[in-house]
């Protein structure tokens, strides 16, 4: 199960490491008010990073709810394992490809990481009767 775990983890981090290339991206970050510097910016990279991070941080709930569901009602290790790590790398790709303004295959990333999360709680569900 720890797989699972550490895809958490990796999840969970996933939008500071989307926000910081959004900081990076910008010109003259303003640390008294990161947020609103981070509207003011006109630099696409920048309002793509931020949106990748507010995805994630979206996506974020639901995936923990569907490990924990999936481990709570007996799923095996290897599937939700499987499914947390295939979550991961499609938030990733959604990430890179979102601030790459590759919108097809960030919706396709994004459909696949829903995916995964669907999967873990309808056999969560499933296993329970």
């Amino acid at each position: 199960m720890s797989l699972a775990y550490w895809c958490i983890l990796i999840a969970a981090l996933l939008p500071y490491v989307w926000i910081s290339i959004a900081k990076a991206s910008g010109k003259h970050m303003d640390n008294r008010d990161p947020r609103g510097w981070i509207e003011k910016q006109h630099e696409p990279r920048v309002k793509r990073a931020h949106a990748a991070q507010l995805n994630a941080f979206e996506a974020l709930p639901a995936f923990v709810a569907g490990v924990l569901m999936a481990q709570l009602a007996g799923v095996p290790v290897a599937t939700i394992n499987l499914l947390a790590l295939v979550f991961v790398v499609a938030r990733v790709l959604h990430g890179v490809m979102y601030i790459a303004n590759l919108d097809k295959l960030r919706s396709l990333a994004w459909f696949v990481g829903l995916g995964c999360v669907l999967a873990l709680m309808i056999k969560a569900a499933l296993a329970l009767g």
